[in-house]
């Protein structure tokens, strides 16, 4: 596959066709016929957009059991929601703010669409029911010509989701579907990239921390879903910027400082780790890139091993130097006092693992599989 290509690439290939799709009559014999069809497909080369996040490896056979339980659980909840009417909101806003206040309850559950978009696109790469295409095209639609991009990174840190709808749907979207997604994505990615080249240098506060790395993620996944060559010159760009920004030499981030809390570690290493994995699928290590101060995504994963697996322990918060955590300690969110759970980096172990395998045990000691919806795009390494 060619890394770059100067335009933006219409999708490939649609999904494969089969004999056997998942039907209203008899769903547990439905399931089981999709189930047994999926160990198939990912064994055989997938459907092909311009990123390709969720291009399944041929699965060993002790594999193949736990893609099947995920796969299960991605075709049940498309089927209970395969009706559904989307709901998309012009905005979302979570950050700063606690629940029932202002817009975030109604943020909250507009968002779980987003979830929801790629879990049903996975489902249809695993089965090929038109009903899960027909629904993924209704979803992306009403969301791309509904939302406007407000470029806060906290509040539109979930449309990675709907980037990814888009990138396992792609070669068989409707024509107005696509190009609408296209539009809005060129939109998302590049407003962000304006964001940041226009931001005050040296950048600082919320272009340093987690913020920032929630921005690479959203213009990463964009540049590489459209195969816009500037855009991932661009995502690479700053993302090696952020890691000089955010990441000491010896792995720590900034974010651990500025808020007490390994919790924030997490949530800045995440998005990081996404965004590697969108320009591994294009055959760029960014897990191992170095910026000039020397740090990399891999010393700060590194860093965090230990209290993952809880041979180190953390109290979180005592010293944040940011006000809005100790509102929500006061407010009994949780989390926000007492030690650090390492389950809370099971995801993160995860994408993780997907970058290099190594760190695979780190993530089976904080849960045995993982989430559902990774389980199927990315099955464990071997």
């Amino acid at each position: 596959m060619a890394v770059y290509n100067t335009r933006v690439a219409r999708p490939r290939s649609a999904a494969p066709s089969i004999k056997h799709r998942i039907t209203h009559s008899g769903p547990a014999s439905a399931i089981a016929s999709a189930i047994a069809f999926s160990a198939a497909l990912l064994l055989t080369p997938a459907a092909h957009a311009a990123m390709n996040f969720c291009a399944a490896p041929a699965l060993q056979n002790g594999e193949r059991e736990d893609a099947n339980s995920s796969v299960h659980a991605m075709i049940v909840e498309a089927q209970a929601h395969v009706d559904d009417t989307p709901h998309p909101l012009s905005r979302l806003h979570t950050e700063g703010t606690l629940p029932h206040e202002g817009i975030y309850d109604e943020s909250v559950t507009a968002e779980q669409e987003l979830d929801l978009m790629r879990d049903t696109a996975l489902a249809w790469r695993a089965t090929a029911d038109p009903r899960f295409l027909k629904m993924v095209d209704r979803f992306l639609l009403a969301w791309v010509k509904t939302y406007t991009p407000s470029f806060n990174p906290i509040d539109e840190t979930r449309f990675d989701s709907l980037i990814l709808a888009y990138d396992l749907t792609a070669s068989a979207l409707s024509a107005s579907t696509r190009n609408a997604t296209v539009d809005f994505l060129q939109t998302l990615g590049n407003g962000y990239i304006a964001q940041i080249d226009a931001a005050k240098r040296p950048l600082a506060q919320t272009f340093t921390n987690n913020w920032q790395s929630h921005r690479v993620k959203l213009i990463a996944m964009s540049a590489f879903a459209l195969d816009d060559r500037k855009m991932i010159d661009a995502a690479r760009r700053l993302f090696a910027l952020q890691l000089q920004n955010n990441i000491g030499g010896d792995g720590q981030v900034l974010d651990y400082s500025e808020r007490d809390a390994v919790h924030y570690v997490v949530y800045d290493l995440e998005p990081l780790t996404m965004a590697a994995l969108a320009a591994r699928r294009h055959r760029i290590d960014w897990l191992t890139l170095r910026a000039q101060n020397g740090a990399t995504l891999q010393a700060a994963l590194n860093w965090l091993v230990p209290y993952a697996l809880g041979q180190q322990t953390h109290e979180e918060y005592v010293h944040s130097r940011v006000p809005f955590d100790a509102t929500r300690r006061e407010a009994g969110l949780p989390g926000f006092s007492g030690n650090w759970d390492p389950k809370s980096a099971t995801t993160l172990f995860y994408l993780a693992s997907r970058l290099d395998k190594r760190y695979l045990p780190v993530a089976k000691r904080l849960s045995a599989r993982p989430p559902a919806w990774l389980g199927v795009c990315l099955p464990t390494p071997t």
